[in-house]
């Protein structure tokens, strides 16, 4: 079936719709929509009218099954930013579907506070982390972010506030495009709209692109240092969307840098002890990528059945029968294993590795200024043997 049978129609707090749409959804056999939406819409529905159950997913069997009747489904705004819009294209064709988007809310927002889209971060919090935001923060960005409730803007405000960005002015839109609206600048937190959205403009200095100090991860001194970090990523190459493994994870450092060079970038970090594996996911949620995967188990077992890599990193345990042939393995055509070796036993299983696979192998030495006795000195770290291979 490709004629359209869907219609998902944007809708603001006026309750405009074009003419186009206004006769979809008179047609429609059923509507769908937030309570909200619909009685937005009232006037232009005849057929049935549903609102949305909660969670909002368990109405897609029923959806789907009216497949080749006339549905249409109301939306806020766009559709297809943050919206359901984008849910039910996973499940339907677009052929079968006709989308007409009303003005975004992002749209609305910068309209009213005269800020360019293009310069602007547009972010959500309808079922996300608040710690997706932090990323973003840095010394004069502008971030245009959804807030799932009321409460949102005084979790937000606090997050700032913790992250040292207290200083940063935070303007409240609330029922943008109807009657209620109302657009106010760092105003009291309660008693606002549980329709609202938050306009930041940030005030503090951010995280560096570079790798983080070492002290910026909670650790139990399993930790890649930043130096060796810095010349591993190097050597991983992370492109966007690329997918990394990071076997015996310990304190999620490179797995944690992996996802900071872009917000494509995914890493799944594989970990044995509970008790790094519940750190390294302190330290996503901390350092602003909470959607790292943590898969708790030993290599090479707990390797099967996660997807298929496009980099890997042994971090430790590539010493053990199986993990480095089974890292390989998975491992998609172009790309890329690195192993990092400190103990004899996994040099040589690296040496060894090299042998066999190929690539190339290299000697790392870092030295620190320390004291000495009453006198400053360089301390030398131990040597890291680091294995660096493409899979054709």
């Amino acid at each position: 079936m490709s004629s359209p049978w869907l219609a998902i129609l944007g809708i603001n707090e006026d309750g405009a719709l074009s003419p186009e749409a206004a006769g979809l959804l008179s047609r429609a056999a059923l509507v769908m929509g937030g309570a909200r939406h619909l009685a937005l819409a009232a006037p232009h529905i005849t057929g049935e009218a549903q609102a949305w159950p909660t969670p909002m997913i368990d109405a897609l069997p029923g959806l789907l099954a009216r497949r080749g009747t006339a549905v249409a489904v109301l939306a806020s705004g766009d559709p297809l930013w943050f919206g359901i819009g984008s849910t039910l294209l996973r499940h339907v064709p677009v052929a079968e579907t006709r989308i007409i988007p009303a003005p975004s809310t992002f749209a609305l927002a910068a309209a009213r506070l005269g800020w360019a889209l293009q310069d602007v971060e547009c972010l959500s919090c309808c079922g996300r982390p608040l710690a997706a935001l932090l990323p973003h923060l840095h010394d004069g960005a502008r971030l245009l972010v959804l807030s799932a409730d009321a409460g949102t803007p005084v979790a937000v405000h606090a997050l700032l506030a913790a992250q040292g960005f207290g200083g940063s002015t935070l303007h409240v839109l609330e029922a943008l495009g109807g009657p209620r609206e109302r657009v106010r600048r760092n105003p009291p937190l309660s008693g606002l709209d549980a329709l609202n959205m938050l306009a930041v403009e940030v005030s503090g200095r951010g995280w560096p692109l570079t790798p983080l100090d070492d002290e910026a991860f909670e650790h139990d001194g399993q930790i890649t240092k930043s130096e060796i970090r810095a010349m591993t990523l190097a050597a991983l190459a992370p492109r966007p969307g690329a997918l990394l493994w990071d076997v015996g994870a310990g304190s999620g450092s490179i797995c944690i840098e992996w996802m900071r060079r872009h917000r494509a970038c995914r890493a799944i970090a594989i970990e044995a002890r509970p008790e790094r594996a519940a750190r390294v996911r302190r330290n996503a949620n901390a350092l602003g990528v909470p959607g790292l995967v943590v898969a708790e188990g030993t290599a090479p077992v707990a390797l099967h059945g996660l997807p298929a890599p496009d980099a890997v990193f042994l971090g430790g345990g590539a010493h053990r029968d199986g993990v480095i042939d089974a890292a390989w393995t998975a491992l998609r055509p172009g790309g890329r294993l690195v192993a990092n070796a400190i103990a004899v036993a996994t040099e040589a299983a690296l040496f060894a590795a090299q042998a066999r696979l190929g690539g190339t192998l290299s000697r790392i030495g870092v030295e620190r200024l320390d004291q000495v006795g009453g006198m400053a000195a360089f301390r030398p770290a131990m040597t890291v043997t680091q294995w660096k291979v493409t899979r054709p």
